[in-house]
């Protein structure tokens, strides 16, 4: 089982790269799913997650307005579309899977790589 992020790069202020999770097995479609990032010299932190449906989200405050996450069930992948990029969201951004739609990190069983977002000032 794997989850595979990409998208990440380095992105002027005010960008808007588009993350992508792709999970190896069908079986993600019934899966919520999560982004959380991890700036240098800091913990893990929530992002965005939705439900199975993509019927029902979470936001971090730091986020709210300026992300958006959405799922393709046919295709099994998740995206978070990042507006209006700031200095502060450089980070490794991760993809998880969890049983419940959740801002919870313990909560997420199965994790992807990361991918490296750097935002120029």
């Amino acid at each position: 089982v794997q989850l595979q992020a990409s998208g990440g790069g380095l992105v002027q202020t005010g960008g808007s790269p588009r993350l992508s999770c792709a999970a190896s097995e069908r079986t993600f479609s019934a899966y919520g799913w999560g982004w959380f990032r991890q700036a240098p010299g800091k913990e893990r932190e929530f992002v965005a997650a939705i439900d199975w449906s993509g019927g029902n989200t979470l936001y971090a405050n730091s986020v709210k307005g300026r992300f958006t996450i959405s799922r393709d069930t046919a295709k099994n992948t998740v995206a978070l579309q990042m507006n209006s990029l700031r200095p502060e969201d450089t980070a490794v951004y991760y993809c998880a899977a969890s049983v419940v739609v959740t801002a919870t990190a313990h909560e997420y069983n199965y994790w992807g790589q990361g991918t490296l977002v750097t935002v120029s000032s």
